[in-house]
């Protein structure tokens, strides 16, 4: 089994996790992969990733962060992914340190459950209609200014309809993996992975009559600059790629072909997860201090 492995170095127990995987690799037929830059935390040499080859499974070593670049490198094959969890929350993943040689048997034995997770395909268009960008992002596209704190204009588009012209901080088209990310906590509705639908929610509208809306998952959403402020523009794909939006140019934001697979150890369903990290409800099951 070919098993490509992403991880964030600024974790100080990474190392050592790496040794446990090494360790385990033999008795599970695991051929492991990994990251260039990771060279250095390995106990012994491993293979690099390559993009174009192939793999059975891919394991990723952090936060959600790194679990959505892991799924980036991907680039829309439906390779499983295990996420461990190094950092704080972790809301995607489904493994930690402590249970990890677990998590690595249950996977070799087929015994977890995968969820598709569909993810958007954001392109930057000329306004003559040729795409100069195309990027993929399991969370969200956002359209925002960069520099100075100063809300922008953009005008919003639903296939062919104009939903309207926003003046805000930016704008967020999220999945609903991405719902329980940025555009939660900018105001935006969870939204269950299972349901087909898109989520746009304002960053700070200059406005009370702005709410989240949320769409088909088969609609196309289109963002144009619009209003006097139009400077210094960006489209971020899952907060980790950043492209310019000219003043002449428009980001279509679409639900992609491919799916993002998560694998899922254990019976802890979407709510008992948000419970326990996101703290969802209220505090009544909570110890006192």
């Amino acid at each position: 089994m070919n098993v490509g492995v992403v991880g964030n170095p600024r974790y100080d127990d990474l190392p050592g996790l790496l040794s446990r995987l090494v360790a385990a690799a033999p008795r599970l037929g695991l051929t492991l992969l990994g990251e260039p830059d990771l060279d250095e935390q390995w106990p012994a040499p491993v293979g690099h990733l390559d993009g174009a080859g192939r793999l059975d499974l891919m394991i990723t070593f952090g936060g959600d962060g790194t679990l959505l670049r892991g799924a980036r490198l991907l680039a829309g094959r439906a390779t499983p992914i295990l996420g461990v969890n190094l950092g704080r929350v972790g809301f995607l993943t489904t493994a930690t340190a402590d249970t990890l040689e677990t998590a690595l048997d249950a996977v070799a034995g087929g015994s977890y459950d995968l969820e598709e997770r569909r993810a958007l395909e954001s392109a930057i268009l000329s306004k003559p209609g040729p795409i100069t960008t195309t990027s993929l992002a399991l969370n969200d596209v956002v359209v925002h200014k960069a520099g100075v704190a100063r809300m922008i204009g953009l005008r919003v588009l639903l296939d062919a309809e104009e939903i309207g012209r926003y003046s805000a901080d930016g704008i967020i088209v999220a999945t609903p993996t991405g719902s329980t990310a940025y555009s939660l906590s900018a105001g935006g509705p969870v939204v269950v992975p299972g349901v087909d639908a898109l989520v746009v929610t304002a960053i700070c509208p200059h406005t009370l009559a702005v709410r989240p809306i949320v769409v088909p998952g088969s609609a196309t959403v289109t963002i144009e600059l619009a209003g006097p402020f139009t400077d210094e523009v960006m489209v971020s794909c899952d907060g980790q790629l950043a492209t310019t939006l000219g003043r002449d140019e428009r980001v279509r934001i679409r639900r992609a072909a491919t799916s993002v697979c998560l694998i899922r150890i254990g019976k802890e369903g979407f709510f008992a997860r948000m419970r326990r990290k996101l703290q969802w409800g209220d505090l009544s099951d909570r110890e006192r201090p």
